[in-house]
């Protein structure tokens, strides 16, 4: 199939399903439980507050033979008893916080047919991976699934929600756990409701300013530094990295640590390594000005930071960021391990005590409304800046929906320019997977850089 050709997707079926309680009842019909009344509610944390209030897509691809969408649908009617959040709607309480209500509406299920097989779709196109998701534009559900079928038995299966519930690590666990219910298996771990765990400390304990890492560097302006190209030009690109390149790009980063032979310190880290060698390529490819000061956007996971170490299985969001910056002569320019040094540090200073000291700050200095960012931009764009997203831990290679694990794993940013995200490769080599958002016309730069060491 021609690569300009145009992939038609109909949707077929768009409805709402909600959890069933009792295997024994009714497939086909919603039983609420006597046990649970509807104005139960949970709290939004002061991580979720933080997070932004728009839904975020992931998308999966199999090979046939796929399961039925019956059986996917009863599947996911099971697994939305342990996580009611998804079924829920946001709401406030009688103080007028906002909060998501446990009141079972229900998650969007969309079925959808392409008149294509896989192969013909591929490589996709923005226009194709939007067909795939479900429009949230003024949605009220927290989360939406959509089924497409191709003609060759394959199966496309997207998943948006709404950031402010959970975040990535936590969507992630969800979906091995839909895949369970599936498989008919018990659903293991089953999911961390507590987000009463992040009680400020008496006294409080501020030791950072909050307000400028994770409050002001979320409003984003392009008054000064504007993007040379528009959105229409934004694309989603991958790139592969094997292992072999990786290892040479780790030497390379790590150059400057003097203490590895002997043992003293270890080399930099795969992410590290990788962000640095990205943010050089995309700092050269952009040609920005020497002395433009540039910055990376980095998530930092904070279940295994603090202490006590909170479980992986927690329901919500957990994310603080880390904001190195420098000039772009200096990212460009000088050795990458001066770049990796520079996000390595970064990264070290979001702690146990950072997180506790935004706890303190959060719940002592901060009004709800301080926490909505002020997006002032002529393109959707990070311009000069870069966020990154590191999935290489996150287990999203492990939904098996009971014929397998998935062909294709990717986040969906198709339409915010200077977005990285980092995944285990699904190729079975080892290697790194980095679906990268840039402007259409910086691509083959990017290309000829990106796979090149100086």
């Amino acid at each position: 199939m021609s690569t300009n050709t145009i992939i038609k997707v109909d949707q077929v079926i768009s409805k709402l399903i909600r959890p069933i309680y009792d295997d024994s009842s009714d497939e086909d019909q919603y039983h609420h439980p006597s046990n649970l009344t509807n104005n139960q509610f949970v709290p939004l944390t002061v991580f979720d507050k933080l997070a932004e209030d728009e839904h975020v897509s992931i998308l999966y691809a199999y090979r046939p033979p796929n399961p039925s969408n019956r059986v996917l649908e009863q599947g996911l009617r099971k697994v939305l008893t342990e996580y009611r959040e998804w079924a829920g709607r946001f709401g406030a309480d009688d103080g007028g916080r906002r909060v998501i209500l446990l009141n079972d509406q229900g998650m969007r299920f969309i079925e959808a047919s392409a008149y294509c097989t896989l192969d013909e779709a591929m490589p996709f196109k923005t226009s194709t991976l939007s067909s795939f998701n479900p429009s949230y534009k003024g949605v009220e559900e927290l989360a939406l699934v959509q089924l497409t079928r191709f003609t060759c038995g394959s199966l496309v299966i997207s998943f948006s929600s709404n950031h402010m519930v959970a975040d990535g690590l936590f969507v992630s666990r969800f979906m091995v756990s839909w895949g369970q219910a599936c498989r008919g298996v018990d659903i293991h771990p089953c999911p961390s409701h507590d987000r009463n765990i992040f009680s400020p400390r008496v006294p409080s304990g501020v030791k950072f300013d909050h307000m400028t890492a994770e409050i002001s560097k979320r409003d984003i302006t392009q008054e000064i530094s504007k993007p040379p190209f528009s959105e229409d030009d934004v694309i989603q690109h991958k790139v592969h990295f094997k292992p072999e390149f990786i290892a040479k790009i780790k030497n390379q980063a790590s150059s400057s640590l003097s203490g590895i032979v002997s043992g003293e310190q270890r080399p930099y880290s795969t992410f590290v390594s990788l962000a640095s060698h990205l943010w050089r390529t995309i700092t050269k490819v952009r040609e920005l000005a020497e002395f433009q000061k540039t910055e990376m956007r980095i998530s930092v996971n904070g279940r295994r930071r603090m202490k006590p170490r909170v479980p992986d299985e927690f329901f919500g969001n957990l994310v603080l960021w880390a904001n190195p910056e420098a000039q772009a002569k200096d990212i460009s320019d000088e050795p990458l391990s001066g770049t990796a040094k520079i996000i390595h540090e970064a990264v070290a200073k979001v702690n146990d005590d950072y997180f506790k000291s935004y706890i303190d700050f959060a719940n002592y200095d901060i009004q709800e409304e301080d926490l909505i960012p002020q997006k002032k931009v002529f393109v959707p764009s990070w311009w000069p800046n870069v966020e990154v997203d590191c999935w290489l831990g996150f287990p999203f290679g492990e939904v098996d929906f009971g014929v397998g694990k998935p062909c294709i794993f990717m986040p969906l940013c198709y339409n915010w320019e200077g977005v990285i995200y980092l995944l285990p490769s699904f190729g079975g080599d080892g290697g790194v997977d980095v679906y990268i958002t840039l402007f259409q016309q910086q691509l083959d730069l990017f290309e000829k850089l990106c796979y090149s060491i100086d």
